[in-house]
C-alpha cells in the first residue's frame, strides 16, 4: 500500500487514480497531520509514501518523509513539488526521489517503482 499526501483536491484524484491503473493499493491524505495519523495506524502496511512538499498548515511533506523513515528506515520516499525543488538536498531524507510538477503519471510510477525495487533488493 502507498501513501498518497496531497493539498490539491485534482492532484490528489489524478494521482490516486494513476498510482491505482499502474497496479498499487492506495491510502489518501490531504495534509501533513493526516499522513503522519495514517502511518501510525497503518505503519506496518504502507510500502513507500509519495508527498507533495508543501501542504499548507500543519505539518510539511519534508516532516511527513522524516517521521515515515523514523518508523521504517527502508521506507521509499517520493516528494513532489513545483517550488521547493533546491531545499531537497537539505530537507529530504536520503535515498528519496523528487519529482518536480508538472510530472507525468509515467514520471511518479517509475520513480516510486524503483524505490520500491531498490527496497526489496536490499532487504533479500
Amino acid at each position: 500500500m502507498l501513501l498518497l499526501v496531497e493539498d490539491e483536491e485534482l492532484i490528489l484524484v489524478a494521482t490516486q487514480d494513476a498510482l491505482e491503473t499502474g497496479g498499487f493499493e492506495v491510502v489518501t491524505a490531504q495534509n501533513g497531520d493526516d499522513a503522519i495519523k495514517l502511518l501510525d495506524e497503518h505503519g506496518e502496511r504502507v510500502a513507500g509514501v509519495i508527498t507533495d512538499v508543501r501542504l499548507g498548515g500543519g505539518s510539511s511533506g519534508w516532516e511527513v518523509g522524516r517521521y515515515a523513515r523514523r518508523a521504517k528506515a527502508d521506507l521509499p520516499i517520493v516528494y513532489t513539488t513545483g517550488d521547493s525543488a533546491a531545499e531537497w538536498s537539505a530537507e529530504g531524507v536520503p535515498k528519496s526521489i523528487l519529482v518536480q510538477k508538472p510530472y507525468a503519471d509515467a514520471q511518479l510510477l517509475t520513480a516510486i517503482s524503483n524505490l520500491l525495487n531498490e527496497a526489496s533488493g536490499t532487504a533479500a
